[in-house]
């Protein structure tokens, strides 16, 4: 399992993170995505919940769009 300190997201990456998962998880609120930077774990948590996924899954999601946060593709 992948330790989780090892994921950290800034305020302005956040922002463009938020849009691509919003658009690749189209029922994803406003709410499931409320961050907080420093709370990544809470976050993931939060988010394997909400789209029934176990979080080393949303761990490696976000690290891949965070890898390519340039790209706009999903």
């Amino acid at each position: 399992m992948l330790i989780m300190n090892q994921l950290s997201i800034n305020s302005a990456d956040w922002e463009r993170l938020k849009i691509k998962l919003k658009r690749k998880y189209r029922d994803l609120t406003d709410s499931d995505l409320s961050y907080t930077p420093g709370s990544e774990q809470q976050l993931i948590e939060q988010l394997a919940k909400r789209i029934k996924r176990d979080t080393t899954y949303v761990t490696f999601t976000i690290q891949k769009e965070l890898s390519q946060i340039d790209n706009n593709r999903l």
